[in-house]
């Protein structure tokens, strides 16, 4: 097999194993919209919110200095590996310990039930400690055994929630004295969303347990305070972009009038997951595009290659903003059955927008990436949050969850821009800049006809999207012809 094949073929795996679980996971949102309500959904959206900002602060970027420590010339691989492993798992344990004992107060201060809390923190230390045991697999280049576990892991998650919201009510009607009715809860049924997850994360570790006896537990303080040092960062730029992803969810629970803010959470974090259409594919983009930017680097055409793909890119995103946008009632309908959320739905073209600039960005920032100017890239995604966190605090008082999604894009749009503008002066890449912005612009005044003009009106939608393909064909004919003849 050559180079080239192996790594499309780890890229395909790897890619499969990040997006599918997404995908996966989508087929529970009607599920949770019909048997949760508008209240219980909110406090799911939240919690997991707070879940994202635990797994980056516990994991503090030892990851990627694995990563970057394992092949390192001057360092003994399996020292490398001990540390990392040691490292977090001592750290993730004394989390446990420590927030155990503070559950009550925590609970208090986020204002969740106590068992939730408990819940979040099992979850949150059981995926610490299986980050280096998934590195540990990437290194090692067994992404079949990687992507099986991943995958695994979201079929067990998605089981038990089956099971907790379909079966178990039927099981526990059959015989009230039985031990299924005993588990069977009849109101609070947002608990067994975190129960499945903390099965699915539990099972998860014991499938990798075996790798800490091959790893073993043991740390070279030298190589330790050097890995912290290159991790910390990392760690600042996880935060930032756990902040871009998930603290909007946050603030609308605390900001909010407290009667009010969990069910006005719910419509904004179930309508905001039709945006998942624009991320999955971005997210796929990404990781089949991402080892193509470093591997074509030295090429002598790089520079026109990125611009080309950043253009096919921004074409295809804009195509798929537009597809939503149009049958966006027909998505409403399959995803979101529940017509007392459908006021939020005035959010999904924003956070589309939102997400294709996130997934423009991502493209750009190539030139951070292979002239290794990364920090650059923690500014950036610093920058993204603090304009997340003002714009939240400011306009959810005002206008509820339409700020926070105003917001996203506020943050996402200036990331993209300030990648640009700095990609060009330190790795001018010749992007065909009137061309992206012409078909972004035109997607987005097709969806605001289409949308707001037209309300949704399917045969209206549907002829702008026809137009928008036509427009596209017409200006890219030839470039299509020449890629049909290859």
């Amino acid at each position: 097999m050559t180079v080239f094949k192996k790594l499309f073929k780890q890229t395909f795996i790897y890619g499969l194993a990040t997006v599918l679980p997404r995908a996966l996971a989508i087929f529970l949102v009607p599920l949770y919209v019909m048997v949760l309500g508008k209240e219980q959904f909110g406090i799911y959206a939240s919690l997991m919110a707070f879940l994202i900002l635990g797994n980056v602060l516990l994991s503090y970027g030892m990851e990627t200095a694995f990563f970057r420590f394992i092949n390192k010339e001057g360092f003994q691989k399996e020292k490398v590996q001990a540390t990392a492993l040691t490292s977090l798992t001592i750290t993730s344990l004394l989390f446990l310990v420590i927030t155990l004992f503070a559950k009550q107060q925590i609970a208090e201060f986020l204002n969740f039930k106590t068992e939730f809390i408990t819940y979040g923190l099992l979850i949150l230390t059981l995926d610490a400690l299986v980050v280096i045991p998934f590195v540990w697999l990437r290194a090692n280049e067994k992404p079949m055994r990687y992507a099986i576990i991943k995958i695994v892991n979201v079929c067990i998650n998605l089981g038990f929630n089956l099971f907790f919201f379909l079966l178990l009510p039927v099981l526990a009607k059959q015989d009230a004295t039985s031990f299924w009715a005993s588990i069977n809860l009849d109101e609070g049924k947002v608990a067994y969303v975190f129960i499945s997850n903390l099965i699915a994360s539990g099972i998860t570790f014991l499938i990798l347990l075996p790798l800490y006896f091959k790893m073993k537990l043991s740390i070279d303080k030298v190589i330790w305070k050097k890995m912290l040092r290159y991790a910390f960062p990392v760690l600042i730029a996880g935060v930032a972009f756990s902040i871009n992803e998930a603290f909007d969810k946050i603030l609308l629970r605390y900001l909010l009038p407290s009667d009010i803010a969990d069910s006005e959470l719910g419509m904004y974090a179930a309508c905001y997951k039709l945006g998942v259409f624009m991320t999955l594919f971005a997210t796929a983009f990404r990781l089949g595009i991402e080892p193509f930017f470093f591997n074509h680097s030295k090429a002598e055409n790089a520079k026109e290659t990125y611009a080309t793909i950043t253009k096919y890119f921004t074409i295809f995103g804009s195509l798929i903003l537009l597809f939503v946008v149009v049958y966006l009632d027909i998505f409403k309908q399959i995803l979101i059955p529940d017509s007392s959320f459908w006021e939020a739905l005035v959010i999904v073209p924003i956070i589309l927008l939102a997400n294709l600039c996130l997934g423009i960005y991502h493209n750009l920032s190539v030139w951070y990436k292979v002239t290794d100017r990364t920090k650059f890239g923690a500014y950036i995604s610093v920058f993204g949050a603090v304009i997340t966190l003002v714009l939240n605090f400011t306009l959810i008082p005002i206008i509820s969850y339409k700020g926070s999604a105003i917001a996203t894009l506020a943050a996402y749009g200036s990331m993209m821009t300030i990648s640009y503008f700095l990609g060009k002066k330190y790795y001018k890449v010749p992007y065909n800049v009137k061309k992206i912005g012409f078909y972004v612009l035109l997607s987005v005044g097709f969806s605001v006809l289409s949308f707001y003009v037209f309300e949704s009106n399917l045969w209206t939608g549907t002829a702008l999207l026809i137009g928008f393909v036509s427009i596209l064909f017409l200006m890219e004919r030839n470039e299509i012809k020449r890629i049909l003849k290859i």
